[in-house]
């Protein structure tokens, strides 16, 4: 199972708390994230992570082209709906991406709880 993680500057915390509380379910799988995400969360976990480029530096784009190749079977984006963001058109473009290929996106806690739960239903 291989799982993105990707979260805006104000919802990186939050990811991080998620990811602790979530981390043994979360070492199950393989990880990527953003540059900046990925970073706080393997300082902040024993999470192996593979770090792909900044959201703004193209990042969101690598995490969409792996979603596209069918390489990612779910993205945790803890996004801030306050507050825009200079890269929208490509969090636009990861969005679509998903419903493009049917690929379980969550966009907030409550969610990101369900999509595991549901991704890792099977191996209990």
């Amino acid at each position: 199972m291989r799982l993105a993680l990707i979260a805006h500057d104000e919802k990186k915390d939050d990811l991080i708390e998620f990811a602790r509380d979530h981390e043994e379910l979360l070492s199950e799988a393989e990880l990527m994230a953003t540059g900046t995400t990925g970073k706080r969360l393997m300082e902040a976990t024993d999470l192996d992570i593979e770090r792909k480029a900044s959201g703004p530096l193209g990042g969101d784009m690598q995490i969409g082209g792996e979603i596209a190749d069918g390489d990612c079977e779910g993205l945790i984006f803890l996004r801030d709906p306050l507050t825009a963001q200079p890269h929208e058109p490509d969090v636009s473009a990861l969005l679509r991406i998903c419903d493009v290929h049917d690929t379980p996106l969550a966009t907030n806690e409550t969610s990101a709880t369900f999509l595991l739960e549901g991704l890792f239903a099977d191996d209990r």
